[in-house]
């Protein structure tokens, strides 16, 4: 084998010369059905033949068919051979007609051309046929994975090719799937298109499909849903090419691949933004982001870079995460001016000193304590954080004349029942009231749970899983709203355009989801069966937590924008001196508590916030209403079915 590797060269020129020789009698059969090989001996052929070689020979080593690795040529290189002969063929007859030379006639050497090209094609075709048929694979197929592969556009080519080639060992391809009809029954580099979406599950069955390569990038968020529920009742693990950017950044499609994420199956489309007014506003202006080192605040550098600012500003006081984000723009936006700062917003002074060396002409203010257990256990660095950080940013806001304010606020704030809500429902209080006071405008946009964000429950899902279980759930019913980091944030800038001060945005989150059923999804997406391969364990709730975010308070009204995925709550009249005095009460608990002053702590929360509910009581509520409202449904259930 050896030897032949080493002289393949020699061996594909002796076989092409052959193929030349024997073509040619073959054409003198075919065009005068001269069966006697001695009479076609003439001195005509023997002319034609050497000038043939000669000329054939030259033009496939012109087209260097010769460097060409047998076991990896394509239709690209088959075309060229065809070039090549076709070439030959037209130089042969042109020296006939010019030199009047004593060669056969044109159609022996036409017919002789069609040989010789088919056969050099055809045993190239079969020698690579040979040397890449995977006879290690006949035997040890039980051992590979089978692969249902999603979608039939050039994506999936890409991915069958690789698999053929560098992974044959690994995966066995069972067919695609496709949601065009005319494909379907008709193959891609030798692969069956068996059904659509909706046979998805009948393949799986009856194929034991291991594994889903979904292919397809580009594509709605609601299809990519529907089809990523579809290929959840096979509880087979599903692997996801992510958008078409990504794929032109990353130029090996395979390495692209990655696991679904929940964020896939809550199928929002992108959010449409007023690019032009929120340019405005950042382009070739100082930004001041804090907590920027954050999730929420180093995708809001990310997203606020796009607009060209003059400066950046980031403070955080956790280094680590802003020196990341830092070297992230930096490397992305070489030659702007990013400035990383490691202070806390608790320390008015250090504030001070960076507001008035960067004068910053708007403020995003994400630095925060989000964690609700961790808040009720050191209630007092809550509201050492979260209230008089806030306050400080805000009065430097004021001082150095800051254009815009943004307070990055939470559901929590609403009808709070936990410490952390009620600082950040103060927050937007002071907000609120030092907008009456001052020329900046204040306001705050109020969201809930980010996929993926630092405190999130889907990363501590899936390091879970990768344990082997169990899921821990606090409670069976407890439903959340939920957003993607950078849609909540792109929603965040657009808010921010509208704002003219005084006003908390409302972003709609769409429909509140069990966290429950976010477990059992996540189980599924990693190809296992909620409660036999991994358990899911019921915890109870913990200190602050309640069943059902509220995205509005009580006494707020509701009120549109242009955009229609932001709503505004109406202010509350609240002003800067009621403010100050719920400050000095809270001021006067910090010198004279500690943490474990729990019940005294609340009990002071509760006159500084009016809105803070006994978070026990109010859950019993809810239970009460979903009881009621289960009982109900089930009844009408019952009536339908009789009804039938």
């Amino acid at each position: 084998m050896r030897v032949i590797k080493k002289y393949r060269n020699v061996l594909l020129r002796i076989l092409d010369i052959c193929v030349i020789i024997v073509s040619y009698f073959i054409s003198e059969i075919i065009i005068n059905n001269n069966l006697n090989i001695q009479s076609q001996m003439t001195p005509i052929m023997l002319n034609t033949i050497i000038l043939a070689i000669i000329i054939y020979s030259a033009s496939l080593h012109l087209f260097r068919t010769y460097k060409n690795i047998t076991r990896y040529e394509n239709g690209n290189d088959y075309l060229i051979y065809v070039l090549a002969c076709l070439l030959s063929y037209t130089i042969l007859m042109t020296i006939k007609e010019i030199f009047n030379l004593p060669l056969l006639e044109m159609r022996i050497n036409l017919i002789a051309a069609l040989i010789i090209v088919t056969t050099i094609i055809g045993y190239r075709v079969t020698i690579r046929m040979i040397l890449t048929w995977d006879y290690e694979s006949k035997i040890v197929d039980n051992q590979k994975k089978n692969v249902l592969i999603i979608g039939a556009g050039e994506a999936a080519k890409q991915v069958l090719s690789t698999l053929k080639t560098t992974m044959k060992n690994t995966y066995n391809i069972i067919g695609l799937v496709d949601d065009n009809t005319n494909k379907v029954n008709y193959a891609i580099s030798g692969n069956k298109i068996l059904g659509t979406r909706y046979d998805i599950p009948r393949i799986c069955k009856e194929n034991k499909v291991d594994l889903i390569f979904f292919t397809i990038s580009n594509i709605s968020n609601k299809d990519r849903k529907d089809i990523l529920e579809i290929c959840q009742q096979t509880q087979t693990k599903v692997r996801i090419l992510p958008g078409t950017t990504d794929l032109i950044k990353n130029k090996n499609l395979m390495s692209n691949f990655r696991d679904i994420e929940i964020e896939d199956l809550l199928g929002r489309e992108p959010i449409k933004l007023d690019n032009k007014n929120i340019g405005k506003l950042i382009e070739n202006k100082v930004v001041l982001v804090t907590g920027g080192g954050g999730s929420i605040g180093s995708e809001l550098c990310r997203q606020i870079m796009k607009f060209n600012p003059k400066e950046m500003v980031i403070v955080d006081i956790y280094e680590n995460n802003l020196y990341d984000i830092e070297q992230e723009l930096k490397r992305n936006y070489p030659g702007a001016k990013i400035n990383a700062i490691v202070a806390s917003v608790r320390d008015k002074n250090r504030l001070n000193e960076i507001f008035e060396e960067f004068k910053p002409y708007l403020v995003f203010h994400a630095a925060a304590h989000k964690h609700v257990p961790l808040m009720e256990t050191s209630p007092l660095e809550a509201i050492r954080n979260n209230v008089f950080g806030t306050y400080n940013v805000v009065n430097c806001a004021d001082e150095y004349n800051v254009k815009r304010f943004i307070l990055i606020s939470t559901d929590k704030a609403v009808n709070p029942t936990n410490i952390m809500g009620a600082t950040k429902r103060l927050c937007e209080m002071i907000v609120q009231a030092k907008n009456k006071v001052s020329k900046t405008e204040y306001a705050a946009v109020r969201f809930g749970n980010v996929l993926g964000s630092n405190g999130s429950v889907v990363p501590l899902f899936k390091k879970q899983i990768a344990s082997g279980g169990p899921v821990t759930v606090t409670h069976k019913e407890i439903t959340r709203f939920f957003m993607t980091i950078p849609e909540a944030v792109t929603l965040v800038l657009q808010a921010m355009s509208y704002a003219k001060g005084g006003e908390i945005f409302v972003l709609d989150m769409g429909e509140p989801v069990k966290i429950y059923d976010m477990a059992v999804n996540l189980i599924k997406l990693s190809g296992l069966e909620p409660n036999v391969d991994i358990e899911i364990k019921v915890t109870g709730l913990r200190p602050g937590e309640k069943l059902y975010e509220e995205i509005l308070m009580d006494e707020e009204g509701l009120e549109a924008t242009k955009h229609d995925k932001i709503h505004i709550a109406e202010p509350m009249n609240i002003n800067m001196n009621m403010i100050e005095d719920k400050l000095q009460k809270l001021n006067k608990l910090l010198e004279t508590s500690s943490n474990e002053d729990k019940e005294k702590i609340k009990n002071t929360i509760k006159q500084i916030v009016p809105t803070f509910r006994d978070g026990e009581k109010l859950n019993k509520e809810k239970m009460k209403e979903y009881s009621i409202q289960k009982d109900e449904t089930i009844k009408e259930n019952k009536k339908v079915e009789a009804m039938a």
